[in-house]
Parts: structure tokens; sequence; C-alpha cells
């Protein structure tokens, strides 16, 4: 019988990625542990922080509120406020933008599958990027 033999990541291995703002943290992915359908990860958002307004043009993504409280904007119509202990998933497509709108970090654990032919087509932004200037400043 073969051994299978599974890998563990840890958040703090994972450079933060704050190129669109707050701090996201892609854990598990075909980069990390070969996943074939889809990736998972963690974000951050510090009080008043958000992430710029984007869509998947390939992927639904699954979003779950660990902490804090955030407000998820759905194609510039609808605003959803989220809990800890709610989840959202969004269409392929559909524009989304979150922002933390309480007074402590938020946590959020995100999930997006399938994934995209290849992962420059799997992200649009639709709003500016953040700047990078944030790139070093701690969670």
């Amino acid at each position: 019988m073969t051994e299978i033999r599974l890998t563990k990541v840890t958040v703090d291995e994972v450079a933060p990625n704050r190129r669109r703002g707050g701090d996201i943290r892609v854990l598990l992915s075909p980069k990390t542990v070969g996943s074939t359908s889809g990736f998972m990860g963690v974000a951050f958002l510090q009080a008043g922080e958000h992430f710029v307004e984007h869509y998947h043009p390939y992927s639904e993504e699954f979003m779950y509120v660990v902490r804090g409280t955030v407000l998820a904007r759905i194609d510039g119509r609808q605003e959803i406020t989220l809990h800890p202990g709610d989840g959202l998933m969004v269409p392929k497509t559909v524009k989304h933008r979150v922002e933390n709108v309480g007074a402590e970090e938020a946590c959020m654990v995100f999930h997006a599958s399938p994934l995209a032919p290849r992962p420059d087509l799997g992200h649009v932004d639709t709003e500016p990027a953040a700047n990078d200037a944030a790139a070093g400043s701690p969670r």
C-alpha cells in the first residue's frame, strides 16, 4: 500500500499579500499542497481597511467570518454585514468588495473553486490596487 503524506500549512509560514488591501494568506493551493480543485486561505483586515472590489471569472468564493464585523458590497447594489459565524458565497463573475466596519481586527477564512486555467486569470480587480507601501506593516 502506498503511504499518503499530507502537508500542513501554518498561517505564519505564508507571506502576507497586501496588494489588494488587508493581509491575505493563501494556505492551501496548487503551489503549497498540490490542490487541483480550488484554494483556501485566511484574510485579516484592520478596522477601516478593505479588499478592493474584484471578481473571479472562473471561481465561486466562499467566505466565513471568524472574528470582527465585515461588510460585503455586492455588485455595487447589495450590502451584506457578516459577523463571526456567518458565511457567504459569491458566485462567479460577481463583483465584490469587503471592508472591516468594526472596531477590531477582522479575520475571515476564504475558499475559491474551481481553479482558473492559470493563476493570473483567476482574479480581476475593478478598482485600483491598495498601496504597496503597507506591505511591511504587521498583522
